[in-house]
């Protein structure tokens, strides 16, 4: 605890970190402020049919990345996340169209050009995103809109306002990146994420203590040591490389030597990041979308299917998380490019000849660690749907796994390790100078 004091002190000490901190915690409460705003002309007290679709499906997991404002009928409804659906349609088409794979080899005004295409398409996203939250509102809520208002005149500003809140997000969240601590894109996903934890948190406790007869609290100090645990093992996850040694000649240019030293590449057990399990939720979600429109007769499959908690479901969104794992790792990492970026500045692997060798070797390596790293992204995605057998409250259970610790632990661990940079400039000790994070990974061999 003293060590944690002391090096709190330096974070202030260090004028320029301490300002980026500030801004970073301003910027982050305007975002939340704004969460709790309402639309214009909706009587926030006649949400709860809304409210409740929230609870659980797609709609639960917007709610989530937009931290309730989605349920609150905010002018941040939307949140970030038509930005981050752009985001990996651009990835998919730098990979897919030749246009914007050429773009992406321009360098600086490459990545200006790609950034300006993700806002234009943001923009194309929130104009068919925002009637489309509007219309389900008029279906939940309809009598929550003033009286005197009509629907149809309703939708034109209100889209405005959604989409401008969309994009004021955005630019919260450049911001961040320039002139606070961390990635401001991830910080607010991450802040949306743990807005719930109070309420979750005290909801498990609450339904614990009224159990206290049938061992109430011992059960909640074992979730309490499963969660530890789980966060443990993400970490793990989340920070886990092979190095792949590289070699790079030497070079004699007049009486100076260049090269010749031993570089390693990093290839992440989790390069898919939590991709795999967005869309095999998204997937998931189909039967539920189409039971919707059906009568109450829905066979014993389509009711398992509906369960997330039932064996048919997880192991079918098991399967769809290893696949996903393999297709998005395959997508973002190519090893034919990779060896040829090492063969062009007279890099190899040792033991390994360059070229189509080299190509080979790498994507053999990250086949290897493909494998076991999606039976652990796996397990943590069906960590929610096990905390429920042990009679979790739903909140909480979605910390014990999936997409929402998934992003909690990488952002929290990149903004520790940018706060750790500032001080080990300024030569005082970090966050993380006990642990393995201050060298970037943990090896994963």
């Amino acid at each position: 605890m003293k060590k944690l004091i002391e090096t709190l002190k330096n974070c202030w000490k260090v004028e320029d970190l301490r300002q980026r901190l500030l801004i970073t915690l301003l910027f982050t409460a305007i975002y939340r402020f704004g969460s709790f705003v309402v639309l214009p002309g909706i009587n926030p007290g006649m949400l709860e049919k809304l409210q409740s679709q929230t609870s659980t499906g797609l709609m639960a997991l917007l709610n989530a990345f937009s931290g309730g404002a989605f349920s609150n009928a905010s002018i941040f409804a939307l949140g970030i996340m038509p930005y981050i659906s752009a985001s990996i349609v651009m990835q998919l088409l730098a990979i897919a169209v030749p246009y914007f794979q050429k773009m992406q080899h321009e360098g600086e005004s490459g990545r200006k050009k790609i950034n300006w295409y993700t806002r234009i398409l943001t923009v194309a996203i929130l104009l068919f995103q925002a009637p489309s939250y509007l219309l389900n509102l008029k279906m939940q809520a309809a009598g929550a809109l003033a009286s005197g208002i009509s629907w149809t005149v309703f939708m034109i500003p209100a889209t405005i306002i959604l989409a401008a809140g969309s994009m004021f997000i955005l630019w919260l969240g450049e911001r961040i990146t320039d002139k606070g601590v961390g990635n401001g894109i991830s910080l607010i996903i991450m802040i949306g994420i743990i807005a719930r934890l109070p309420q979750a948190f005290v909801q498990e406790v609450t339904s614990r203590l009224q159990a206290i007869t049938s061992g109430g609290l011992i059960m909640f100090i074992v979730e309490l040591l499963i969660l530890y645990g789980v966060v443990c093992a993400s970490i793990l996850l989340v920070q886990g490389t092979r190095k792949v040694p590289v070699q790079y000649a030497k070079r004699l240019i007049g009486n100076k030597q260049y090269g010749g030293a031993r570089q390693y590449i990093p290839l992440k057990l989790f390069a898919a990041n939590v991709m795999p399990i967005i869309f095999a939720q998204a997937l998931m979600f189909i039967p539920l979308a189409i039971v919707q429109y059906q009568s109450d007769g829905a066979s014993s499959v389509v009711r398992q299917l509906l369960d997330n908690r039932s064996l048919l479901y997880n192991i079918i969104y098991v399967v769809l998380v290893i696949a996903f794992t393999y297709f998005y790792t395959a997508i973002t990492l190519n090893p034919t490019q990779m060896s040829e970026d090492m063969k062009r500045n007279n890099g190899f692997i040792p033991g390994v000849k360059p070229g189509k060798d080299t190509a080979e070797y790498i994507d053999t390596v990250m086949s290897r660690i493909t494998l076991p790293g999606s039976f652990f992204i796996a397990f943590i995605a069906i960590m929610p749907a096990l905390a429920g057998l042990l009679n979790v409250q739903q909140e909480f259970s979605q910390f014990f796994g999936g997409t929402s610790l998934l992003i909690l632990v990488g952002v929290v661990i990149d903004t520790l390790q940018q706060v750790e940079s500032y001080l080990l400039m300024r030569h005082y000790d970090g966050l993380l100078n006990s642990g393995h994070t201050r060298q970037g990974s943990v090896s994963a061999y």
